[in-house]
């Protein structure tokens, strides 16, 4: 992995290819291309987008595009050419040949960030296994001693196996133990979530786009450290950690990878391997950077995959999980802005406008998942002996105790009567006691 070296200077080229549906605009595109050479430390020496009218099997871009390309390049004393689209392999050797460059299409360049940013097992052999998969078909340029035959005459077909032949071999022996390796390491997690599951503790999971601040609201919430920068995919790994909320002792809140458009393929599953905690959540915060000219589409995105990831219906766009929108960023809103939000967010139950860096309106944040966890809690009347402080205490810690009176006599001495608000969970956990 690490074919891009930090501190090279890129010039980064969108193409913007006629007749092709775009979730944002070239401009939008070009803008977060920059930012994902950004994340893993490539300087832009300079950003274009270019107008494909036809595409050309053999680079994508037209002959003169391409002589623009290298008059940048040499001018701005760029090494690496960084495409946002996807480039077959013969594209990309034949763009290298003509630039006399480096050339890295955008799964490339995800996948570079994935693989610096990969914490978990699961998330670094999800990574390892797209980067294998993207390889494999780019073996032609990857070496230069292919044309080495080992053993046998290559006419006769013998025993002799081609230098490429040996590298796809390796690499597919390579990835079905990986994929193996996966298959374990999935199911270790399928038990720890349902220990966790078991362990009444109720699971919040924080999602959103790339860069829209979920580690910083975790990090807010959790007085944890988690890498919080202002780069895309910071986080690329579930990362967990305790918090408590006033009628809630203890909630488990999950940070998860940020979502991003136009995923390319090989890394879906990648991605979708960091997401598989979002769908045992209690509650869902939809965190969304509000400031971002993109925010709309953005949404459409993060909306996307919880539907591919089933937790919201495809048909009526019901979600079989409570989701709350944290609108972030709201301090970088102008005035204006902020009035039209703010009467949209008023109106509805579930939009808290925040700011997870100066920390306003994330008091409120804490009292709505407070109150949503809690909203299936019903009344009981539990009468114990007097004698049971333990319980007693027990309910005082975790239920909302209303009212607590002496109920007389019982066999085992005073009994106390106490009137305490508790969810399933909890009651069970009392049972259980």
């Amino acid at each position: 992995m690490g074919e891009v070296s930090r501190g090279a200077r890129a010039v980064v080229v969108c193409p913007d290819i006629r007749g092709q549906a775009y979730d944002l605009d070239a401009e939008g595109r070009l803008e977060e291309a920059c930012g994902l050479a950004l994340a893993i430390g490539i300087v832009i020496a300079q950003g274009v987008i270019i107008p494909v009218r036809d595409v050309r099997p053999n680079t994508l871009f037209g002959a003169g595009q391409v002589e623009n390309i290298q008059t940048a390049c040499n001018l701005e004393e760029a090494e690496l050419v960084i495409v946002d689209g996807a480039l077959s392999p013969i594209q990309q050797r034949n763009l290298e040949e003509k630039l006399k460059r480096k050339v890295i299409d955008r799964t490339g360049l995800i996948l570079e960030i994935f693989g610096e940013r990969a914490a978990t097992a699961e998330g670094r052999l999800q990574v390892e296994l797209a980067h294998l998969d993207y390889q494999q078909s780019r073996l032609v340029r990857s070496w230069t001693h292919l044309e080495r035959q080992r053993g046998g005459f290559g006419f006769l077909g013998g025993p002799g196996e081609t230098q490429i032949e040996a590298d796809r071999r390796m690499i597919r022996q390579r990835m079905s133990r990986l994929r193996r390796e996966l298959e374990q390491v999935r199911k270790t997690r399928a038990l720890h979530r349902e220990r966790r599951g078991r362990a009444p503790w109720p699971v919040i999971a924080l999602v959103g786009y790339t860069n829209a601040g979920k580690s910083t609201l975790f990090n807010r919430l959790t007085g944890a450290d988690v890498m919080a920068e202002d780069l895309l995919f910071a986080t690329l790994d579930p990362t967990m950690r305790a918090v408590r909320l006033p009628g809630v002792e203890k909630a488990i809140l999950s940070d998860t990878v940020g979502f991003i458009s136009d995923l390319p393929t090989q890394l879906v599953a990648a991605f979708r391997a960091t997401l598989e905690e979002v769908t045992a959540a209690d509650v869902i915060v939809h965190v969304r950077d509000v400031s971002n000219p993109a925010a709309a589409a953005q949404k459409a995105q993060v909306l996307g995959v919880l539907t591919d990831l089933g937790v919201i219906d495809g048909e009526d766009g019901a979600s079989s999980i409570p989701i709350v929108e944290a609108w972030n960023k709201w301090d970088l809103l102008d005035e204006e802005s902020r009035v039209e939000l703010g009467d949209v967010a008023v109106n509805s139950d579930d939009v808290v406008p925040i700011s997870a860096m100066s920390g306003e309106g994330v008091d409120t944040i804490v009292q709505v998942l407070d109150s949503m966890l809690t909203a299936d809690a019903k009344e009981h009347r539990l009468i114990l002996p007097a004698s049971a402080g333990q319980k007693i205490a027990w309910l005082h810690a975790h239920g909302h105790v209303l009212n607590e009176e002496d109920a007389g006599e019982g066999d085992k001495g005073p009994m106390r009567a106490i009137d305490v608000r508790l969810t399933p969970k909890e009651l069970g956990r009392f049972e259980s006691l």
